[in-house]
């Protein structure tokens, strides 16, 4: 279930939106306005993240219209949206402390690992230890008997995925705070990883399974892969290639024993 949806249009329109109300309002403003609006421009990039995932749960939750191509529809729109009202071009020069959660470090640890943490520690508690965790894992499961044992179904799917689009305005912010700009297709890159890090950190594509230990396990993993390719000079598309074969293998190993998929 995780797994077939398009998970950038929320960081893209919500880093947009945080980048211009930056560059729009920041000059000019000093003292207690101008911490006020980087809290309010962080505030309504999350804000516009809950409205995409509001939107997509509804229509997947309550219209029945398949994830994919719902997720698919969004995420087209949004980029429509973006390029139009920004013609494609970059935003950028943001303030330090924005600059700071994308490049600082807090006692030698990188600031956006400490972010990673925050919202990695809490998921995983959510999803092991609540009962709205177990609601998540049986709908992935089966999602028509979770509905007949009594779940409101419709309400889980659409609180998960307004969570999953505040998730990804998180990676928004620390995205334009690492390049200190944001674009209408920073997003794009990032889309094949986040599938072949859940996939490869035991998340089942067709649902009900994983854990967000294992999906860190995976980040780690790619992430050492990459700095090895980048060292031995490597071109970068040589590297999404060899991602892209690392997903069909991992995808592919449980069905060479016989394994029918679900």
């Amino acid at each position: 279930m995780a797994a077939s949806t398009f998970p950038s249009s929320p960081p893209l329109i919500s880093g947009l939106t945080i980048a211009f109300l930056l560059t729009h309002y920041i000059p000019g403003t000093q003292g207690i306005a101008w911490a006020g609006v980087q809290v309010l421009a962080i505030a309504a990039g999350f804000a516009v993240a809950a409205l995409v995932g509001l939107v997509n749960g509804f229509v997947i939750a309550y219209l029945g219209v398949s994830p994919i191509l719902a997720t698919l529809g969004t995420m087209t729109l949004c980029k429509g949206l973006a390029i139009g009202l920004t013609r494609g071009n970059v935003i950028s020069g943001f303030p330090e402390p924005i600059v700071f959660i994308g490049n600082g470090t807090v006692l030698g640890v990188p600031f956006a690992l400490i972010v990673l943490a925050l919202c990695a520690l809490p998921v995983a508690l959510m999803l092991n230890a609540t009962p709205f965790g177990a609601r998540v894992y049986m709908i992935g499961s089966n999602e028509k008997a979770t509905r007949y044992s009594g779940v409101d179904t419709r309400a889980v799917l659409l609180k998960l995925y307004v969570l999953s689009s505040l998730l990804a305005g998180v990676a928004a912010v620390v995205m334009l705070a690492r390049f200190n700009s944001a674009n209408a297709a920073y997003g794009e890159s990032y889309l094949l990883v986040t599938i072949l890090a859940a996939v490869l950190g035991g998340v089942d594509p067709f649902g009900g399974f994983g854990k967000v230990g294992g999906l860190l396990l995976a980040l780690i993993i790619l992430q050492v892969i990459s700095s090895a390719f980048n060292l031995l000079n490597l071109s970068q598309f040589l590297t999404l290639a060899i991602w892209g074969g690392i997903l069909i293998a991992v995808a592919a190993v449980p069905h060479l024993g016989g394994k029918a998929p679900r």
